[in-house]
């Protein structure tokens, strides 16, 4: 991955918001990012596997949920890069409106499936 690839990729709203939630909750199934954010489960994951094709993120599938989260094999330097943008993003007003949202969502999957 180079840095202009990550650059591109961040530089989409839905993308960022998805990626600082996934590095806030650690692994997210794509029902919680498509409630968090209030976007369509097509876009999110059209998003998602932009992510995933990059390798940014990776996916882990559960019965029929799929889950996402940071992918392992990433360059240092991107997640140290994704991590400081989290710190630095955390308390500006979108970023935490969607966390709080993902919050009130109603049977979280964890170990449980998406509703």
């Amino acid at each position: 991955m180079r840095p202009e690839e990550l650059f591109s990729l961040l530089s989409d709203p839905t993308r960022l918001r998805a990626l600082m939630l996934i590095q806030a909750e650690g692994e997210l199934c794509v029902c919680e990012l498509t409630f968090a954010l209030g976007e369509s489960q097509p876009k999110v994951s059209r998003h998602l596997a932009l992510m995933r094709e990059a390798g940014v993120v990776e996916a882990r599938r559960e019965g029929t949920w799929v889950f996402y989260r940071m992918h392992p094999a990433m360059p240092d330097w991107a997640e140290r890069l994704i991590a400081r943008v989290h710190e630095q993003v955390v308390g500006l007003g979108g970023f935490e409106d969607d966390l709080r949202k993902l919050d009130t969502m109603n049977d979280r999957p964890g170990a449980r499936a998406c509703a």
